[in-house]
């Protein structure tokens, strides 16, 4: 019983030493695992950083084009009937949208569904006019009720959006 009372002398202590050294390497790499996944995490955010405010910029960019003064110059062509006009404002529409789809990765939930309302109430609106207006009129009879009642509307939602985008861009980059 002496000899394990000795031994056990010798080795406790070596254990407990053992142990406190583990302990401290322990912590010493978990913090520098912290640091180094802080530091990639910097690297990132700063490659991202240009990507995710060209987002907003195309985003920007695509509700302006959105905006029925524009895109009513852009999409008449002579000689059209109005309803091919009428066609072909929602077609330009849905092609802008649909070459943007990726940009919704880069910006908030909120933003991407007033993107998605400004671009259903600007096909609403182009609906809603068109509707009343007979087939065989002149596209600048489409154009002038389009952009009357754009004026009519206190606030666009394509504005909101765009004011929401800036603000946000502001807020996140700024």
């Amino acid at each position: 019983m002496e000899t394990f009372a000795e031994i056990l002398k010798y080795i406790l202590p070596s254990v407990v030493v053992l142990l406190a050294v583990w302990y401290l390497i322990k912590a010493f790499l978990d913090q520098e695992m912290k640091k180094l996944e802080r530091l990639q995490k910097s690297d990132l955010q700063r490659a991202a950083l240009p990507v995710r405010m060209q987002a907003y910029e195309r985003l920007v960019l695509l509700l302006e084009r959105m905006q029925p003064a524009g895109l009513l110059i852009r999409v008449n062509v002579p000689g059209m009937n109005t309803a091919l006009f009428h066609a072909a404002l929602i077609q330009a529409i849905r092609e802008e949208f649909e070459h943007n789809l990726s940009q919704q990765l880069y910006v908030s939930a909120e933003a991407w569904e007033m993107v998605k309302a400004a671009r259903e109430e600007a096909i609403r609106l182009i609906n809603s006019v068109a509707s009343k207006i007979p087939q065989d009129a002149p596209t600048t009879e489409l154009a002038q009720q389009i952009l009357v009642q754009d004026m009519e509307q206190s606030q666009a939602v394509t504005d909101k959006a765009i004011a929401f985008l800036k603000k946000e861009a502001n807020e996140r980059f700024f």
